[in-house]
């Protein structure tokens, strides 16, 4: 170990997309930052996790469209080769994370003239003391540092079953399903979740495999409105997954040349199916254990995580942010947390972090996006709502892009008001669309405030306006003309339903 101590006001653990986001607004603040990473840069939500996997599901989608034949054209001899689809994932992987490299090494201590500056060591750091991390460095030995802050941003790791054994070589999680070496004929998907409807997606849309989905819940994404879970569900199945809802993987067998997945139902029968490959996707854990908390004076909760203030401090002057927290697992979330932490920590103006206006977009085929409450958080909360439901399929953009599966649905208070309390959208550009309504939730707007606004004509942002005026009974079309595509109903605690 290096006897001298560098000593920074600042020390981030987890060089991913929530630590090289509090990394640079500390360097904002005129701060002195020890960045460490004991994998590669960017993290999960580059490598393994977002931009990986939206890459190849980019390529699965214009797969997809080029296999089409109802649109007046067809492709003749489309082909795909999964070594070159590969190559691209991992050269969009490359060009993030060198694009980090290229502002780390801007910024780095001794080459940066301005305030601040960053250090990168690639190495596992664990805490030797309250104000001092060791760090187990990459190329060999030690180094240890001294900060008078630290922000935890060491993410999450894919959880597995205690019974099976993931080897990434035919079972998978999705940290290795990208060790794969070609397409394999029969993949059996366990989680039902987005990334398991999202893989799911992935590979049923390049048309070489014969893709299996299962879940021990009724629904997949269960936690969404029924509407949503079946709208994915049916597209699935409609680009040939088979679904097994209420079933519980017991085991899987290797054999020599195939995999046999012994599933459960919950009336009691088994069913054995013959895959080539598995992936198990049901959920991720938060990745701490080689942070040597009890040095620190911390430790995890009864769940595993770290259980913060909402200023992301775990006490004293150590913070944390991203996978490691209870808030939802997503890149956007860990950037909000740490750069929040960092504004808190070093006492600079911030508004308190809240996130009734937090979107997401679920990268299925079509993609669904959400923000704020849906009809099941409303019914839990006891929140009286009226809803309304806009199709696609009305909608002259989706018809010129003859793609008109999907809808908007839009959820205000059943009020004089009509607050906006949330929308989940299914459709093209929906990641773009629902940007307008968490905007509006932001600014606590009303339907009324929104229809204030000029749509651009022909959008499928219209489909905003439209369903709006549905909930004032002032849309274009009404739904005594179109039963199937236009719904509004009301919700009350004491009574339910209203017809």
């Amino acid at each position: 170990m290096n006897n001298r101590i560098d000593t920074f006001d600042l020390c981030v653990i987890g060089a991913g997309p929530g630590g090289v986001a509090g990394a640079m607004r500390a360097i904002d603040a005129g701060r002195h930052v020890c960045l460490i990473e004991g994998d590669e840069i960017g993290g999960t939500g580059v490598k393994w996790g977002a931009l990986a996997s939206k890459t190849m599901w980019e390529l699965a989608k214009d797969y997809a469209v080029a296999a089409k034949t109802d649109r007046g054209y067809r492709c003749s001899d489309l082909r795909v080769d999964y070594q070159a689809v590969r190559d691209t994932v991992i050269e969009a992987v490359k060009e993030k994370q060198y694009q980090l490299l290229s502002q780390i090494e801007t910024f780095a201590r001794g080459h940066w003239k301005g305030p601040g500056s960053i250090k990168y060591l690639r190495g596992w750091g664990r805490f030797s003391g309250p104000d001092r991390v060791a760090v187990d460095l990459a190329e060999g030995g030690t180094e240890e540092i001294a900060a008078d802050h630290f922000l935890l941003c060491t993410g999450s790791k894919p959880r597995h079953f205690d019974h099976i054994e993931v080897d990434q070589q035919r079972i998978f999680d999705s940290d290795g399903i990208f060790q794969l070496e070609r397409f394999p004929r029969r993949l059996m998907i366990i989680g039902a979740g987005v990334t398991g409807c999202e893989y799911a997606t992935i590979f049923s849309n390049f048309g070489q495999t014969n893709v299996f989905l299962v879940d021990h819940q009724e629904q997949v994404i269960p936690y969404e409105d029924e509407d949503v879970s079946d709208f994915v569900s049916t597209n699935l199945e409609r680009h040939g997954v088979k679904i097994f809802h209420s079933t519980k993987v017991r085991d899987i067998v290797r054999k020599p040349q195939h995999l046999e997945v012994v599933l459960d139902f919950d009336d009691g029968h088994a069913t054995v199916v013959e895959v080539d490959a598995a992936l198990i996707s049901i959920g991720r854990d938060p990745y701490i254990h080689k942070l040597n908390l009890e040095k620190a004076g911390l430790k995890p909760d009864a769940a595993g995580y770290l259980d913060c203030d909402p200023d992301g401090c775990l006490g004293s002057n150590i913070y944390a942010a991203g996978d490691v927290t209870h808030r939802p697992a997503l890149v956007n979330m860990a950037t909000m947390e740490s750069r929040h932490a960092v504004k808190h920590m070093f006492n600079l103006p911030a508004r308190p972090l809240s996130f009734p206006n937090m979107s997401t977009v679920m990268f299925f085929y079509p993609a669904v996006a959400a923000v704020g409450l849906n009809e099941k958080a409303c019914r839990r909360k006891k929140i009286a709502y009226r809803v309304a439901t806009y199709a696609n399929a009305l909608l002259p953009r989706a018809i010129a892009m003859r793609a008109t599966s999907g809808f908007a649905k839009i959820i205000v208070s059943d009020d004089d008001t009509q607050k906006i309390l949330g929308m989940r959208a299914a459709g093209p550009q929906v990641s773009s669309t629902i940007m307008s309504i968490a905007l509006l939730i932001d600014q606590d707007k009303n339907a009324m405030d929104a229809l204030g606004t000029m749509f651009p004509h022909p959008t499928m942002s219209e489909v905003i306006q439209e369903c709006l005026r549905l909930l004032s009974g002032k849309s274009l079309y009404r739904p005594e003309a179109f039963p199937e595509l236009l719904k509004i109903r009301r919700w009350r605690p004491e009574v339910g339903f209203i017809s």
